[in-house]
């Protein structure tokens, strides 16, 4: 099933500023939301799908990217978690998560994060830092797309207290502030009366225990620096810059928390011979003066090795030959791209006493005396051809 576009589900229009989407989103959060349709799956994937959009919307670099590339510029292929896959993917988080990331933009309806609780506030969820890395592509792995397994220092659940930060895995503590609820309420008097405002335990951190006795290995946070190999599935047809979420495989979060992401940064390689323009190849090829004259045929690289080009007799220096479909994929499937060979004629540089003599004999000869067709196209209006 195809995914719904994030501006459609939260019903504003491309142009939506940051607070027009985070209103927009708040409507829908509120309308759907858990506690307001208790057992209601319908409501309950809505909600899901509003997150999704807004997780991308609200944050300026995917926007740009989900605004130029569609779903796949954001990660929504399949091997990136990014925007989510499917209905209510959200990118492997679940409802916890939802809360823990968007709680505050529901103000007092709910109370945050709570979910079948009854408008209880949860406790919160520690969610680490994404990570960055570059990963260098060639022409070849554009245009089929790759496999790649990268090599990444990253925070992981320390395995000595699992994740608790508690020594041998020791019991945790209820914390004393907050009563387990993560947040402590006051009261305050103001011209309108009294007021009711809710902020982080400070004691706890808003995570409802506390720990007595700390894993030695991690310090009591749960976490601890080591290396990974992360295999990456990159689609084809992917660009220069173009960034690429793979969900949860960032840095763990402390204590019991979840995974950020891991953006993959994409870098092309140049190649040795075609120059790349989106979907097009280039390629600069030089013939010689009798080949032009008499015929030919030529080799040209392609992504998949070469092929053979006929160069018919006369062909003047300029003239592109196009080979259909040899270029590369488009991102989202839209077909491929073409192979552009422009044809120079080479002029000889330096010329022997008989090759000067030869060359007088024909210099005033009427047919190789330069005679244009007026109506042959200029060399824009035969560019512009193979693009409309």
């Amino acid at each position: 099933m195809a995914k719904r576009d994030y501006y459609e589900i939260l019903e504003v229009p491309k142009t939506a500023n940051a607070d027009e989407i985070k209103k927009a989103y708040r409507k829908m959060a509120i309308k759907f939301h858990p506690d307001k349709n208790p057992g209601d799956k319908a409501s309950e994937e809505k909600f899901k799908e509003a997150a999704e959009a807004y997780e991308v919307l609200s944050d300026a670099t995917k926007k740009q990217k989900y605004d130029q590339f569609g779903h796949a510029g954001v990660g929504s292929n399949p091997g990136f978690g990014g925007g989510g896959q499917g209905g209510g993917g959200f990118g492997g988080m679940n409802m916890e998560d939802i809360f823990s990331q968007f709680g505050d933009i529901f103000g007092g309806h709910f109370g945050g994060g709570s979910f079948g609780g009854g408008g209880g506030r949860s406790r919160r969820v520690n969610r680490g830092s994404n990570l960055r890395v570059k990963v260098k592509m060639t022409l070849e792995e554009i245009a089929n797309g790759v496999e790649k397994k990268i090599k990444v220092n990253k925070y992981v659940t320390c395995k000595p207290c699992k994740g608790s930060g508690a020594k041998d895995g020791s019991a945790m503590n209820t914390c004393a502030t907050c009563k387990g609820s993560g947040q402590i309420t006051r009261m305050t008097q103001t011209i309108l009366g009294a007021m009711q405002t809710s902020s982080t335990c400070p004691t706890c951190g808003g995570e409802g225990q506390t720990i007595t006795d700390k894993c030695t290995h991690c310090h009591g946070d749960g976490i601890v620096k080591d290396e990974e190999v992360i295999s990456i599935n990159i689609p084809a047809g992917v660009g220069e810059g173009m960034q690429l979420s793979v969900g949860g495989r960032g840095n763990m979060g402390a204590r019991g928390g979840v995974a950020g992401d891991l953006i993959v940064v994409v870098e092309e390689i140049e190649h040795e011979l075609l120059k790349r323009d989106g979907q097009h190849l280039f390629y600069d090829h030089y013939v010689s003066y009798t080949d032009a004259a008499l015929g030919t045929t030529i080799e040209v690289p392609t992504i998949d090795g070469k092929a053979k080009v006929k160069v018919d007799a006369g062909t003047q220096s300029g003239k592109v030959l196009r080979l259909k479909g040899k270029g590369l994929p488009d991102l989202n499937s839209y077909g491929r791209g073409d192979i552009l060979v422009n044809i120079n004629v080479w002029t000889p540089q330096h010329l022997s006493k008989e090759e000067k003599k030869m060359l007088e004999d024909i210099r005033n000869s009427e047919n190789f005396k330069p005679n244009p067709n007026r109506k042959d196209k200029g060399f824009f209006e035969r560019m512009k051809q193979y693009f409309e």
